[in-house]
């Protein structure tokens, strides 16, 4: 029973920080360091790093960088757009440091099994919010920032505290991701599309005039509706 609680409490460690990586790598670290430094967990090995003060330090600067452009429509498409090539790879080393050092295959497989679940997550976040910026006021970006701050939050303190319950919802978000990443790709075709229709300006095409066919005049001789009258000479005289 206790090896069994080992390996759940790993396996939610690994993959609860990968997830937590995609929706705000700033705040998963910042919240491993502190709970780190504060006694509240043991961290392995392999995310002490975490903990040390310069990271923290560095977390929280950009932490706060993030909080305010998370929160302005459009800045917030932009900014998810760069950490793609941060948070997944961010996500797949924490996996791999937190199943400590087990084993060089293991943080190899943690390592592609968080990588992929920091890019769905991401991928979750970043594609929701292209649909929430077609609503041009900004409520629902503040409300969806503060929402998956309090996910990564609540998420992370689940893996640690109750991990048998953070897997069985892992397993539901994964079924949720997806049902839910074809319909948002289609509707981020869409939103491109009538960006692009919007801004596209298509030359006109040139109108071609079309040749006018010319009859040759037929004979005028015999012709019931002509008559010829010739004009008179300078100094001809009436008749009669």
């Amino acid at each position: 029973m206790e090896q069994f609680d080992q390996i759940t409490s790993l396996i939610a460690l690994s993959m609860g920080v990968a997830w937590a990586s995609g929706i705000n790598l700033y705040a998963t670290i910042l919240m491993l360091g502190i709970m780190a430094n504060t006694g509240n967990i043991e961290l392995p090995p392999g995310l002490e790093i975490v903990s040390n003060p310069l990271v923290l330090m560095a977390a929280g600067l950009m932490y706060c960088v993030e909080f305010f452009a998370d929160k302005v429509p459009g800045v917030d498409t932009g900014w998810d757009t760069l950490h793609t090539f941060v948070r997944i790879p961010a996500g797949a080393m924490l996996a791999a440091g937190a199943v400590g050092d087990i084993s060089p295959a293991a943080e190899l497989a943690a390592a592609i099994v968080g990588g992929s679940m920091a890019a769905g997550s991401h991928s979750l976040k970043a594609g929701g919010r292209v649909l929430i910026n077609t609503s041009p006021e900004p409520v629902t970006n503040w409300t969806a920032s503060v929402g998956e701050d309090l996910a990564v939050i609540g998420g992370l303190w689940a893996a640690l505290n109750h991990p048998l319950w953070f897997i069985g919802a892992l397993i539901l978000f994964i079924g949720l991701l997806i049902w839910l990443l074809p319909k948002i790709w289609r509707g981020i075709k869409r939103v491109f599309g009538f960006i692009g229709r919007l801004f596209s300006n298509p030359e006109p095409e040139p109108v071609s005039a079309s040749p006018v066919q010319v009859s040759s005049p037929g004979p005028i001789t015999g012709s019931p509706h002509r008559a010829l009258v010739s004009p008179k000479k300078h100094g001809d005289s009436e008749s009669g």
